[in-house]
């Protein structure tokens, strides 16, 4: 099964900060792990997933072996990365970050008396796109309960495989 993997600029795990073999011309080395959910194994995500694990760099993964969906992440005991989605740069990154906080100011003007005036935070880019996802999908949630916080995570995930040309 192929799957997607958010790693730090110098190709760490966000969460573990395990350095992953990275592909050079070709799929990096196997990675291996005894599968317990949230604690080891080959953690990685589908494309309707993306908004939650955000980071600076995304690659394709190759994942071998039985493949458990966990909610919003796939663990399997092997993989690898294929390679990087270049797609997925500062440019890109700004672009969702924009959509979002535009989203967000949407939300709000749709239920002042409920949520309140918004505005961007300052710096709002620099906030990260995670964040600015995070408050989208937050409004979402406040004026519509939790399918709407579902909704708006849907609706980034839809602008991400567009924007990165992924299934």
């Amino acid at each position: 099964m192929n799957a997607y993997k958010f790693l730090t600029a110098d190709g760490k795990g966000v969460l573990t900060g395990f350095a992953w073999p990275l592909p050079n011309g070709g799929a990096g080395e196997w990675v291996e792990a005894e599968v317990e959910l949230c604690r080891s194994g080959v953690h990685a995500c589908r494309s309707a997933d993306l908004p939650y694990w955000l980071a600076p760099v995304l690659y394709e993964i190759e994942l071998a072996g039985d493949v458990a969906e966990a909610g919003m992440k796939v663990v399997a005991p092997r993989g690898r990365l294929v390679r990087r989605i270049d797609a997925w740069n500062d440019e890109t990154r700004e672009a969702f970050s924009q959509m979002c906080i535009a989203r967000a100011a949407e939300l709000a003007a749709q239920a002042p008396d409920l949520v309140g005036s918004w505005a961007p935070p300052p710096a709002a880019s620099a906030a990260g796109p995670a964040l600015m996802g995070y408050i989208a999908a937050r409004l979402g949630e406040a004026i519509s309960g939790v399918q709407g916080y579902v909704d708006e995570r849907g609706r980034q995930s839809a602008w991400l495989a567009d924007r990165l040309g992924l299934e």
